[in-house]
């Protein structure tokens, strides 16, 4: 296989992945039926309960993972915060390979 055939099929699946992403959030900004709009720490709540509200969104259709009444860039840095607290962020592997090797 040459370079520009491998070029294509890497513009190829680049053009994929990126039709697939999620788009703008409309409900972004603006409160919810309570006058809420969730922020940072809200945002660190939600990834930290992400994993039973992804299971119980699966059988509920009113639950969802990731709140669209927030405030944009904050509440999904807090959910990343949260999420990767609860899933072990990146020290775990680093403390696992650091075992292996003594």
């Amino acid at each position: 296989m040459n370079k520009s055939t491998l070029l294509l099929i890497l513009i190829g699946i680049a053009v994929i992945l990126a039709a697939c992403t999620a788009g703008s959030n409309q409900l972004r900004n603006t409160p919810d039926e309570d006058g809420d709009v969730a922020g940072f720490w809200s945002g660190i709540w939600h990834g930290l309960i992400s994993p039973v509200t992804f299971i119980l969104s699966l059988f509920t259709k009113s639950i969802y993972v990731f709140e669209v009444h927030n405030n944009g860039g904050w509440y999904t840095f807090g959910f990343l915060l949260g999420a990767s607290m609860i899933f072990g962020g990146s020290g775990g592997g680093a403390a696992s390979r650091r075992k292996k090797c003594k």
